[in-house]
């Protein structure tokens, strides 16, 4: 429900504060006197198209803030987007214009946080509806007309349309996989093929140790060596135990040495660690000579076993040079392949199996659609049926309405196209709504289809309707007005009428004029005259049977004055009629409920002066 509304500077407003009514809230005036500039701003608050033209000449800033009532989805989605809310009661929506050398800029806020137009638009279409008929064309498009539809056909209807959207995600996606698969299969054959050939010839090569290649090296050089190491061996052995030259080798001289310590320590035993020093070397050097004697003579040449060390050397290399720098490098590689291996054919999916999970997906979408389609089916003969007899106390007893479902592709939104068929006059066939209905005719219909929508719980908590009974005759608007205040029983709805039936049918009157006044608002002879739009709140019978007189009549006749008197007399009593119908009582003329009694503040005036 929209609470309040604050402009300053937008088109002919130069300040205003309005407090709107739960109910029928009603606009009248002359025409041009700035009726629409109303819904304008609200449409402006909520995120529309803006242009300099809407800026108050001469300002280079305007403003226009509207504050609704907080709805449990409301506050929920404010949540969702992380903004704070201001109070329990309410969410404010803010757009900021300003004339820069590049041109209009504009700002939108919700609860002061500046926000994006997909945002607004999402709580737009949350908070307000506005119908009017130069705003009719959207409901001549099949994709609109199947949405109303499906408002219409409630929860059920809404829940299976869920379950055809998460079917035909099922579907896409299987379907995406399935085509990549096919459309790479090639390519990955080709891929196998070369990841198998490297993993077969990694595998022949038996590799496991990465310091192989190092001790391969080594003992090809201690092969390829076999006889220097012999000889070296023997000169060793030679000279630290025995030569052929009859001069004393190491050991010899190791004992000649022990021999004296000994006698030595036979006089000063503190030599005794020495003595044990001199024996523990001789006997290492006896030792190592012993070892070397046997190396030496255990040494053999084996060509055989070289040349098998030097052909696997070159393996390993050539192994290197492809899949290194090093053996580990090879190693590591070589389990890599095998990983990718298995993700391309064991663990991964075949074709024929993708083929087969995009058949099951598309028999589930289907499935899912002929029983969208069958709800579909139910909720077009219903709203048939209620539009029609909505539709018969507007002047148009004759009139034909059918609602066609033609199968399509299945999709995200089903596998139907819904065209709103229509014929207003007996004898003519049915045709598209586009084809048929006249501006009148179209205003009616989209009054009534909103009648038929009231009880949906997405339906909008505020509808304005912008001279929607233009161009109709008297006993047709005072059944607009009656379904206007139907209406108004489950929603906040704010009109622009030119109709004193409907007037008289309102909850809150406003009325709507313009006014010629000085820049500095103190003389309309100033030198500097210009116009403003001001709003009245008619809060008292009087001023409201002054207004709809002069609707009806054109100036404050007695004659005038008398027909609006019996306008709000019996307006009262239909108001009365259709609330002790709902088992409610009905509300005194003159009572504006909600927070209409306060008006409009800062217009320069309250009530009628």
């Amino acid at each position: 429900m929209l609470l309040s509304l604050q402009i300053r500077n937008f088109a002919l407003v130069d300040q205003l504060e309005l407090d709107f009514s739960s109910g029928l809230n009603v606009l009248t005036g002359e025409t041009g006197a700035g009726k629409s500039i109303i819904l304008d701003a609200i449409d402006a608050a909520l995120g529309s198209k803006v242009n300099a033209r809407l800026m108050r000449a001469g300002s280079q800033r305007a403003m226009v803030e509207a504050t609704f009532s907080l709805t449990p989805a409301v506050s929920s989605w404010l949540q969702q987007q992380e903004i704070e809310r201001l109070d329990e009661a309410s969410v404010v929506v803010a757009r900021e214009m300003s004339l820069t050398r590049g041109g209009l800029r504009s700002r939108s806020r919700i609860n002061g946080v500046l926000v994006n137009q997909e945002l607004m638009g999402q709580l737009r279409r949350q908070l307000v509806e506005i119908a009017a008929q130069g705003q009719t064309a959207e409901l001549m498009i099949p994709a609109i007309q199947r949405e109303l539809l499906d408002l219409y056909g409630g929860e059920s209807l809404q829940q299976q349309k869920a379950n055809v959207a998460a079917a035909d995600q099922a579907y896409q996606t299987a379907k995406q996989a399935w085509e990549k698969r096919r459309q790479s299969e090639q390519q990955r054959l080709q891929q196998i093929d070369w990841l198998q050939y490297q993993s077969q010839e990694l595998e022949a090569a038996s590799l496991s140790d990465p310091e192989e290649l190092e001790q391969l090296e080594a003992e090809r050089d201690r092969l390829s060596h076999v006889v220097e190491l012999r000889q070296l061996s023997y000169q060793a052995y030679q000279a630290l135990y025995q030569t052929d030259s009859g001069e004393p080798a190491g050991a010899d001289l190791l004992g000649q040495a022990e021999a004296v310590i000994s006698n030595m320590v036979r006089y000063d035993a503190q030599l005794e660690p020495l003595l044990e020093m001199v024996r523990g070397a001789l006997t290492q050097v006896v030792e190592a000579g012993s070892q070397l004697n046997a190396y030496g003579e255990g040494l053999e040449t084996d060509p055989e076993h070289l040349a098998e060390v030097e052909s696997r050397i070159r393996s390993l290399k050539q192994i290197c040079r492809k899949y290194g720098p090093t053996l580990g490098d090879a190693i590591t590689h070589a389990q890599k392949l095998q990983s990718e291996l298995e993700d391309l054919t064991a663990n991964g999916q075949s074709l024929e199996q993708l083929e087969q999970e995009v058949e099951t997906c598309q028999e589930k979408l289907l499935k899912t659609c002929t029983e969208l389609t069958q709800l579909r089916q139910s909720a077009a003969a219903q709203l048939e049926k209620q539009l029609v007899a909505e539709l018969k106390p507007l002047a148009m007893e004759k009139v034909q309405f059918q609602c066609r479902l033609t199968a399509t592709q299945p999709s995200a939104v089903g596998a139907d196209q819904v065209t709103y068929a229509f014929s207003p006059n007996p004898g003519e066939p049915l045709k598209p709504l586009s084809e048929t209905a006249s501006g009148g005719e179209m205003s009616r219909f989209l009054l009534a289809l909103k009648a038929c929508l009231s009880h949906s719980e997405k339906q909008s908590g505020t509808l304005i309707f912008d001279e929607i009974d233009a161009g109709v005759s008297g006993r047709v608007a005072s059944a607009i007005a009656d379904k206007l205040y139907q209406l108004a029983q489950r929603h906040q709805v704010l009109c622009v009428t030119h109709q004193p039936v409907v007037a008289a049918m309102a909850d809150a009157h406003f009325r709507v004029d313009k006014q010629i006044s000085s820049e500095n608002g103190q003389s309309d002879h100033d030198s500097a005259p210009r116009t403003v739009v001001r709003i009245t709140a008619l809060d008292e019978r009087a001023y409201r049977r002054e207004e709809l007189a002069q609707l009806a009549g054109g100036e404050s006749a007695q004659e005038a004055i008398a027909f609006a008197e019996s306008l709000l007399a019996q307006a009262a009593q239909r108001r009365q009629g259709e609330q002790s119908g709902r088992g409610t009582g009905g509300k005194e003329e003159g009572e504006t409920p909600g927070r209409g009694d306060k008006g409009s503040r800062g217009a320069g005036e309250q009530g009628k002066k």
